[in-house]
């Protein structure tokens, strides 16, 4: 696929996830591996109105050499692909039912969700969450690369979903399943809940394993 083509559908589906209410303001970034370094959306600016020739183009060190100034949190991403050399597309949102159940005091900070639909674990499997820093803090990204060598989603504290994907849909299907399974668990949150048992479980990740 083309460098031009890439852009352009980087800018479609940040602009459907906006749409939709996945993300908001100015916040949500989408990055994607491309054959001499990266594509990041621009920093500062709403995944509603991305402008394909604005999305900053990153090289192979992950040095920002065009477009518009990358995303602040590009070292997210950047640790997800360093550990995941399959992976070929990042999302990070701040998708509301994801956050939710990211501030929620008593989660299983090894496997967030549990495995409410066969989808989920298809898609997901399981979800780690990662200890609250401030956005920037070099830490974050420090235990976002320990966690990926093992996890191609996590979930920050107080903050959102990081999602790989072998492809940049793959990537953002994978970040829908997640917020849809958040907004499951809310709503069930108290009641007497059939989950999918563990040999289930198993059955589907062996069926479906991860793609990066």
């Amino acid at each position: 696929m083309s460098e031009t083509i890439t852009r352009d559908r980087i800018a479609t589906l940040a602009r459907s996830l906006f749409a939709r209410g996945l993300t908001f303001g100015s916040s949500g970034n989408i990055s994607v591996r491309i054959d001499d370094g990266w594509l990041m959306t621009p920093t500062g600016t709403s995944m509603g109105e991305v402008d394909p020739e604005r999305i900053a183009k990153l090289d192979d060190n992950g040095d920002w050499i065009g477009g518009g100034k990358p995303t602040k949190e590009s070292f997210l991403h950047l640790a997800m692909y360093q550990q995941r050399p399959k992976a070929g597309a990042v999302v990070h949102l701040h998708s509301t039912y994801s956050v939710a159940v990211s501030c929620l005091a008593d989660i299983d900070h090894d496997n967030v969700l549990p495995p409410i639909t066969a989808y989920y674990v298809m898609r997901i499997g399981r979800l780690p969450l990662i200890p609250y820093f401030p956005p920037g803090d070099v830490n974050l990204a420090k235990l976002v690369g320990e966690m990926a060598g093992k996890h191609h989603a996590v979930l920050l504290a107080n903050h959102g979903p990081v999602v790989a994907g072998a492809s940049l849909e793959d990537a953002v299907y994978a970040t829908e399943e997640l917020e849809q399974t958040a907004r499951l668990y809310l709503l069930l949150r108290g009641a007497d809940t059939r989950l999918l048992s563990g040999e289930q479980v198993h059955v589907l990740q062996q069926r479906f394993p991860p793609s990066v």
